[in-house]
């Protein structure tokens, strides 16, 4: 039978457990994807320990059974519903979904893009989620061309998506990063500034700031946010109260196809890079949850299932 990690209660990595699970069925307007890779977000180990709970319930809150995990895959169209007329198998997808973690995973069409030819599995699987998220934060902002952008965590899963969205938009970029990857940023566009006490005096020293992007929301990134952006300052994470007591407000973060495809044309035309921290199998997803927990991976680490 295929496999698919689960957790049945609310806790930290060792509550998760690898299990056999049905063939899942494709219904009305779903394929089967049989996963190749997919990317683990700081967001997966946020809603394992129930920190997600208020706004992304799990099945066995629901009274539903186990809960599967991983929102974003890659890989090859399995099987299709009824009505699927898009896609076919053996189609190379990638795209958002539930249970990505697992050998098989069913997506509705409309959340599938076409993988671009050469692309490596463990990009394709790492590009979606962050990726839209970045884009659709950025537009939520009203970050536009001319403008200087100051990005936290920079050089992270977002935020590196982010350096280069707003970099192909026309847009001046500072990025907030551990020194180790203050090269890395430059690569992308961006000018690194250490994070650390003095943070928005250095900031001062480069450029005045149009608005501020936050991909970690620590006390200091979301103090310097508003103090340099008033009314312009925005997140993607933390705690909405006290982000909003900080005066940092938190953006959209929707998925559309829309979206996704214009990534894929960055990509495609060299413009949108996609950094691997690390590849991890199906049975090391704990690891690779405990990497993404330190805070301090540049780029994506990414699950491989097959």
């Amino acid at each position: 039978m295929p496999q698919a990690l689960v957790f049945s209660e609310y806790g930290g990595p060792e509550v998760l457990r690898l299990t056999d699970v049905p063939l899942p069925e494709p219904g009305p307007g779903q394929v089967r994807l049989r996963v190749r890779a997919a990317g683990v977000q700081p967001f997966d180990n946020a809603f394992r320990a129930g920190f997600a709970r208020s706004f992304a319930p799990t099945t066995f809150d629901r009274g539903g059974g186990p809960q599967r995990m991983g929102t974003e895959a890659a890989g090859v169209v399995d099987a299709v519903g009824e009505g699927v007329s898009r896609l076919a198998v053996g189609d190379e997808m990638l795209g958002w979904c539930d249970g990505a973690f697992a050998e098989f995973t069913l997506v509705p069409e409309g959340q599938l893009a076409a993988k671009p030819a050469g692309m490596p599995w463990a990009e394709a699987g790492a590009l979606t989620a962050s990726g839209q998220t970045a884009h659709s934060a950025l537009h939520s902002l009203g970050a536009k061309d001319g403008e200087t952008l100051l990005i936290h965590a920079a050089a992270g899963g977002v935020g590196s998506y982010a350096v280069q969205l707003a970099v192909a938009w026309g847009m001046r970029v500072i990025g907030t990063a551990s020194p180790r990857n203050h090269d890395y940023l430059r690569a992308l566009g961006a000018t690194p500034v250490a994070y650390g006490p003095g943070l928005a005096d250095r900031v001062r020293e480069i450029a005045a700031v149009d608005a501020s992007f936050d991909a970690v929301a620590t006390d200091e990134s979301l103090r310097v946010g508003a103090e340099l952006a008033p009314g312009r300052a925005g997140t993607i994470t933390g705690d909405p109260a006290h982000d909003a007591e900080m005066g940092v407000r938190w953006l959209d973060t929707g998925r559309d196809l829309t979206s996704l495809d214009e990534l894929l044309g960055l990509y495609s035309g060299g413009k949108l890079a996609v950094e691997v921290a690390g590849t991890y199998s199906l049975d090391q997803v704990v690891e690779a949850m405990q990497e993404v927990a330190t805070g301090h991976v540049r780029g994506k680490v990414v699950v491989t299932p097959a």
